[in-house]
């Protein structure tokens, strides 16, 4: 069995109480949502690289971004019908503001990208959740979920 490890950037935009994901287009996790990033050129640093891939699958560019965590995962698929492991090593990121407008922020790239994206669409939690996600895409969306939770259970304890 062929076996690769593949690096990549990915990084979670929420805007309006919706989150920014891509649907993928090729790889072990076609047709399932994931968060705009991949794979690191050559000496690229990992910010210029989230920068770039967030263009190229959705047109926007993060102006401001936290690391959050990495994440890895092995899993197996197959490829021209030969089985392959990939051990899929993510650096995660918040992305906390995007160049552009409101308007700019609506029309993204729905289409796909020729690469990796199938397209780009903003979904709110109440979409997701019936939704095939990746495992970086469903671990950042439930950080955040679980942040969240953490600051009104906060907020509530300081009113009473």
């Amino acid at each position: 069995m062929n076996k690769h490890t593949h690096l990549g950037v990915y990084g979670l935009a929420v805007w309006e109480q919706s989150y920014l994901l891509i649907q993928k287009a090729r790889g072990p996790y076609v047709g399932k949502w994931d968060l705009p990033g991949g794979r690191m050129e050559f000496g690229e640093p990992p910010e210029a690289a989230l920068k770039r891939e967030f263009e190229e699958e959705t047109g926007l560019i993060p102006m401001k971004f936290s690391i959050s965590s990495s994440q890895s995962t092995v899993l197996q698929w197959e490829i021209q019908g030969k089985p392959e492991e990939v051990h899929h090593i993510g650096i995660l990121y918040h992305v906390i503001s995007l160049q552009g407008n409101q308007l700019q922020l609506q029309h993204i790239k729905r289409v796909a990208d020729g690469h990796d994206s199938l397209g780009a669409e903003w979904f709110t939690l109440d979409q997701i959740k019936d939704m095939e996600l990746t495992p970086f895409a469903k671990y950042m969306i439930d950080l955040r979920l679980s942040k969240e939770r953490h600051s009104e259970l906060k907020n509530e304890s300081k009113v009473n």
